[in-house]
């Protein structure tokens, strides 16, 4: 199972989810979000390091330019869009860098094929979070996965939102073909952009 863990604010702390052989590191490049990291990582330090694990903007309703001068800046691997961002964009987007597409679960009632019709053809990978009134997301809280066991979806696709090492189990369970990833953030925090590392490993090795 992939992992990725995300809002990120230090360099040593990416070092460290290398050594623990976390997959992706996200970073978010929202200025509203208490995780904001692009006042906090230099530029030349993010661009020059040398990781084993991807490294994921996560932008919230940017433009191409935006993204892509932030693609370069710090060296990103992978893109996250986190908003209402459009197929179009998507589509650019796609043609230089890879593009997860992130989709906010509200309740019961959506149909996440509906959902995720437009955006088939034009990125890598889809990401399901909960719902909430904080437009980066980051409600600390889970959406009903039964909702993705009954979707087609297709792609490769991260399961997010509220996710910590007391849902190791249920993370080990959840079933889907397409199920790619786990995403974990406010629950394996010290503070707002500071990861505990002892949880982060003890949900790592829960995972194997």
């Amino acid at each position: 199972m992939n992992t990725k863990v995300c809002g990120i604010t230090q360099l040593k702390q990416l070092q460290q989810l290398d050594g623990l052989d976390i997959d992706f590191a996200g970073l978010i490049f929202y200025k509203d979000s208490p995780r904001y990291v692009g006042d906090k990582i230099a530029k030349e330090d993010l661009k020059n390091s040398d990781f084993d694990l991807k490294k994921v903007g996560v932008f919230v309703n940017a433009g191409y330019d935006e993204i892509m001068q932030v693609v370069e800046d710090y060296g990103l691997d992978v893109v996250q869009l986190h908003g209402d961002e459009s197929p179009d964009l998507c589509e650019e987007l796609s043609e230089d860098v890879e593009v997860i597409k992130a989709f906010k679960v509200k309740d019961s009632k959506v149909s996440i094929d509906e959902m995720v019709a437009d955006y088939d053809e034009v990125c890598d990978y889809y990401l399901f979070d909960t719902a909430s009134s904080d437009v980066e997301g980051g409600s600390g809280k889970q959406f009903d996965w039964k909702l993705l066991s009954k979707s087609k979806i297709e792609k490769p696709f991260f399961l997010s939102g509220g996710i910590g090492v007391d849902d190791v189990a249920k993370v080990k369970a959840f079933k889907h073909p397409d199920y790619y990833a786990v995403d974990i953030n406010s629950k394996v925090e010290k503070e707002p952009g500071v990861k505990d590392m002892a949880l982060v490993l003890q949900f790592r090795q829960g995972l194997k």
